[in-house]
């Protein structure tokens, strides 16, 4: 099918797979098929896009809004009566309390003369949430072709492999099919397709590729890409709009696009603007952490105990060892002030940059400046974990193999402000450089 080829890009050997498996409109199929693969490999859209060109009757369901096991069965129901009333256009909402309330009423639905003799597809995406519900709703679906005796197979779109599903007792074996992540080559054709009219194709191709280049080694999800690519457009082509560059001269064109790539490297997953916001601060050239929503205000997705670890680590980064003393212990005993700030007014801390503190250190630090008494468990390492993991925190290493790891403060003096009012914390009075 050459329209269908025009429409999935990059997914040959899948849509192939599934063509050969649904075969005629009046073939019994299989009686269910297990695609899985990461977040946005295509497995939606390939599903979708096939059922619909090949006008195979089916229903989608969206398991995340479908969360219990009433609003599940009735949705499939509901939809599969719209298809069978089509032609009269007059149909009943069903209600549907047991799995085996949806067999019998499953039978009913399916008499109707548009569904008879063909086979109906139900596709169930994020099937991983089945897995809360009750314990015979996935066998039940499996085999769901034997119970009803009907032509209907049931398509399980999921994240996580078969291995995750399987019941203890044992169930009916689907036919299983993997939606690998898209290689770089296959992001640049996917991205390329989607180029404006008024441009050409291979001027398009250039900027994508571009846009790879700087965001594939941290992002690989097509959305997002897609998005950016979307977002970053107009920049890319100002200079060829006002006449300064022509669509070949790759240098300059890369010269005004830089900049704007790095801000957008900041908020790369999140989200925290609009779009218009962004283009705001594009045309601005604002800088992001001036602008309500962005990195500087995403504190506020911090859990309680996570915003205290990194004000310890701010202040373990930017205050020297020697100073824990004097600002965490109620009776440090005297310290003679001009030595105390002696190297002080050589240079400033905020100067040379953070500087790698221990994980004890940090610790400690935390059990000091939190008003009640913390506990060194699993939650509190899995936050710092989680820090890393943001890259609000560096993990630098250790020294020696005696040493434990050692840490960095990443974020900026406004941005650790920031959180500290949110805890109603003063930490400039607990920072060397502001004695």
């Amino acid at each position: 099918m050459p329209h269908l080829e025009n429409m999935v890009l990059c997914r040959e050997s899948q849509v192939a797979t599934l063509q050969s498996l649904f075969g005629e409109r009046h073939h019994f199929s299989f009686p269910s098929i297990f695609i899985y693969g990461h977040t946005a490999s295509g497995k939606t859209y390939v599903t979708q896009t096939l059922l619909k060109t090949l006008e195979l009757p089916h229903v989608f369901v969206n398991c995340v809004e479908c969360f219990t096991l009433r609003l599940l069965l009735e949705q499939i129901l509901n939809r599969l009566s719209h298809l069978s009333s089509s032609e009269d256009g007059y149909c009943t909402e069903i209600t549907c309390d047991t799995f085996n309330d949806f067999v019998r009423l499953f039978k009913q639905v399916t008499k109707a003369e548009s569904l008879k003799d063909q086979t109906v597809y139900i596709v169930l995406d994020k099937a991983e949430y089945l897995r809360d519900m009750e314990a015979n709703l996935l066998p039940g679906f499996l085999r769901l072709q034997e119970l009803t005796d009907r032509n209907v197979t049931v398509i399980f779109l999921s994240e996580i492999v078969w291995e995750k599903f399987r019941p203890n007792t044992g169930c009916f074996e689907p036919f299983v099919l993997y939606f690998p992540d898209y290689s770089i080559g296959n992001l640049q054709k996917i991205l390329s397709h989607d180029h404006p009219p008024e441009y050409s194709a291979d001027f398009y191709a250039a900027y994508i590729n571009i846009l790879l280049g700087v965001f594939y080694t941290v992002c690989r999800d097509l959305k997002e890409l897609r998005h950016l690519a979307v977002l970053n457009f107009p920049k890319y082509c100002e200079p060829v709009v006002k006449g300064e560059a022509s669509e070949r001269d790759t240098r300059k064109l890369w010269r005004n696009i830089e900049p704007h790539l790095k801000k957008a490297m900041q908020t790369v997953y999140l989200r925290e603007i609009s779009s218009s916001q962004w283009e705001k601060l594009q045309n601005d050239d604002t800088d992001p952490g001036q602008l309500k929503g962005l990195s500087a205000y995403t504190h506020v997705e911090l859990p309680y105990y996570s915003k205290f670890i990194l004000i310890a680590a701010y202040l373990a980064s930017y205050n020297p060892a020697r100073t824990d003393k004097r600002f965490f212990l109620k009776h440090h005993g005297k310290i003679k002030k001009t030595n105390f700030l002696k190297k002080h007014e050589k240079t400033s801390n905020h100067l040379l940059g953070p500087k790698p503190f221990p994980l004890d250190r940090l610790l400690a630090i935390l059990y000091s400046i939190v008003d009640s008494r913390v506990a060194p468990t699993a939650n509190i390492f899995s936050q710092i974990t989680s820090l890393v993991t943001l890259q609000l925190l560096t993990l630098v290493g250790h020294d020696d193999q005696l040493d434990g790891p050692k840490y960095k403060c990443t974020v900026s003096l406004d941005f650790i402000r920031a959180i500290a009012r949110t805890v109603n914390f003063d930490i400039i009075k607990y920072l060397y450089d502001f004695l």
